[in-house]
């Protein structure tokens, strides 16, 4: 079982069994067990796809939240930012323990660290490129602003 806190301070357990999995897959149509195939695109695209993610994680946590008169309305309400990272994080641990086999378990975090030190090394980037940025030379390059208007009505030629 892992654990995260949303954004409103409240704690939940998700846990992954087959009785999760077959809830999942009845209420939302996510097969859980099968988001490790085609090369885990299935599940990059639910990590991808914070709406489905959330509702996922509320089918998860669902009798906690009914137990806490929490309604899933409430519970995407409090996720997002750190959050939503932790759960996200908490839900791949869950899942990756859920498969029995240890070598698919351990291909799983190989993959898992894999993309993280790939979506690391991409911000880094990123931020050196946001860096090198000169805002001067920037303004310089740019002729006229997003929206902004013609320099006169002259400009403006009617067909």
């Amino acid at each position: 079982m892992r654990s995260f806190t949303d954004s409103a301070g409240r704690a939940w357990d998700v846990v992954i069994n087959v009785a999760a999995v077959k809830r999942v897959r009845g209420l939302l149509g996510v097969d859980l067990n099968g988001l490790i195939t085609d090369g885990a695109r299935p599940l990059a695209a639910l990590l991808d796809d914070p709406c489905k993610l959330v509702d996922v994680l509320y089918v998860l946590c669902r009798e906690q939240a009914e137990a806490a008169g929490v309604t899933d309305e409430q519970f995407g309400a409090a996720m997002g930012g750190d959050s939503l990272a932790h759960a996200a994080d908490a839900f791949l641990e869950e899942l990756i323990d859920f498969f029995r086999d240890p070598r698919a378990r351990a291909s799983l975090r190989r993959l898992i660290a894999a993309g993280k030190q790939a979506a690391s090394l991409a911000m880094d980037e990123a931020e050196r490129v946001i860096q090198s940025l000169d805002p001067a030379s920037l303004a310089k390059t740019s002729t006229a602003l997003p929206g902004s208007l013609p320099a006169s009505s002259e400009s403006i030629r009617v067909a």
